[in-house]
């Protein structure tokens, strides 16, 4: 994965010095919001939070009104939940966060309404401590990351954005792979 994070930043800094003229850089603020889940083999009676808020922050640079790359970061809340094993409740925690880089495509659909798709390289950590003896620990990972979402220009410099974003396969423990972000972004 280490290569394809290499391979995205050298083709955007060669595409970059082509369309620098035209390239307009721009960051952002937003809450995702995931399912949290908690999938332990033999848990039974599974209290877990469901949908929690999160903080994100992103930036990026739109080469050409088509093109772009962005970068990310969220910060997931930790969710409480509790559980039985054998009959014996326990309860447990998780927290971690998210970061992404990936290339951007847009498509224009009038002057203030476009839709997008990002793919790239998404890496999750997480961090599960639980009273259960032995199911404490932590898990990073990085896989595909995806999105899909529309963006409402509210001026030339300011928009509103809502997507889906899906950072790579479920997750037995924490916030799932799959994300809903609502934000604002500011262009320079």
């Amino acid at each position: 994965m280490k290569k394809i994070i290499f391979a995205m930043i050298a083709g955007a800094t060669v595409f970059s010095g082509a369309a620098m003229a035209q390239s307009k850089p721009y960051v952002g603020v937003a809450v995702a919001s995931a399912s949290n889940e908690f999938k332990i083999g033999g848990a039974t009676n599974v209290d877990a939070e469901g949908w929690k808020p999160a903080a994100k922050i992103f930036g990026g640079v739109d080469f050409t009104p088509t093109f772009g790359m962005e970068a990310g970061y969220t910060d997931l809340r930790k969710a409480d939940t509790s559980f039985n094993i054998g009959g014996t409740g326990y309860t447990g925690t998780t927290d971690g966060h998210r970061a992404y880089l990936a290339g951007k495509a847009t498509m224009p659909v009038n002057e203030q309404f476009s839709v997008y798709g990002k793919l790239g390289a998404g890496y999750t950590k997480t961090k599960l401590s639980t009273t259960a003896p032995g199911l404490s620990g932590s898990d990073s990972k990085t896989e595909v990351y995806a999105g899909l979402g529309g963006q409402y220009n509210l001026s030339d410099k300011a928009a509103l954005i809502l997507e889906y974003e899906r950072y790579g396969k479920s997750k037995d423990v924490g916030a799932k792979a799959d994300a809903i972000t609502a934000g604002a972004k500011f262009s320079f």
